[in-house]
């Protein structure tokens, strides 16, 4: 692991100026992303500020049915809040299954969006309830942020304070875990509001999460686990590794999307 400094911001404000005051500075809160690429030398920033101290990245707020999370909110808050078990359950079952406690109790909402790791349990829910993300300078809709393999529409030294959105009425989330890390081998978030339906798809995409145009037509047209059984999922953009073929993963999106519709009901 390479040198590196450690700083301790107590606000947002003192956040961004010690991460511009530096040469190669990263945020870093739960850190299960980061400390690990950087034990395998993988990443080797200058400086970490360190933004576990700041009370306004924490906690979750309701207004109506309008949702907000900051981001320094961990995994098993998400998990255990009974405003989003109640406006949106399927959001605490997917913080729930992510990783084990350790990393449920560290590892945070900001962090997950902020990686976008193809694997991650959390963009496909941003994605799919068509979520805002609200950084220090702006905010950016869920359909614009991910841009492909840990890529997304943060500038340098930009930093992620909450997660919103509205709360959907139907939502679901189905996925296949890697049994050793848990992170999703294929993942479908499902969500309904207004008539519109956003099927989310993470952990099979080669390129990231994915909306699935076609599931999200089936659904449309009729909301229940029999109407994506017959549609199809194309191979060719998915992911191969040694976990599991592209055309396997496919049959798990259609199988995982009709999970996700059926634990929504």
């Amino acid at each position: 692991m390479y040198a590196t400094n450690y700083h301790r911001a107590s606000s947002v404000e003192e956040a961004v100026t010690l991460a511009g005051s530096q040469g190669d500075a990263k945020f870093v809160s739960g850190g299960q992303t980061l400390i690990a690429t950087m034990k395998q030398r993988l990443a080797s920033p200058s400086d970490l500020v360190d933004l576990r101290h700041i009370p306004a990245l924490r906690g979750i707020s309701v207004q109506g049915r309008s949702v907000t999370i900051g981001a320094g909110t961990t995994h098993a808050e998400v998990a255990a809040s009974p405003d989003i078990k109640a406006l949106c359950p399927a959001l605490a079952k997917l913080a729930g299954g992510i990783g084990d406690p350790h990393v449920r109790h560290l590892g945070t909402i900001g962090g997950s969006v902020a990686n976008n790791d193809p694997a991650a349990d959390y963009p496909s829910a941003v994605l799919a309830l068509d979520a805002t993300i609200v950084t220090d300078r702006r905010e950016i809709a869920a359909s614009n942020f991910f841009q492909g393999l840990f890529t997304t529409a943060l500038e340098e030294g930009e930093m992620i304070t909450a997660i919103r959105f509205e709360a959907p009425e139907k939502a679901g989330y189905a996925k296949f875990p890697n049994p050793a890390s848990r992170y999703a081998m294929t993942g479908v978030f499902v969500a309904r509001r207004g008539g519109a339906v956003r099927v989310a798809v993470t952990g099979a995409g080669a390129d990231g999460v994915f909306r699935h145009e076609g599931l999200e037509t089936a659904l449309s047209g009729s909301w229940s686990p029999e109407s994506v059984a017959d549609v199809a999922v194309e191979s060719a953009d998915l992911m191969s590794d040694l976990h599991a073929s592209a055309e396997y993963r496919a049959n798990l999106v259609r199988v995982m999307a009709k999970r996700a519709v059926a634990s929504a009901a």
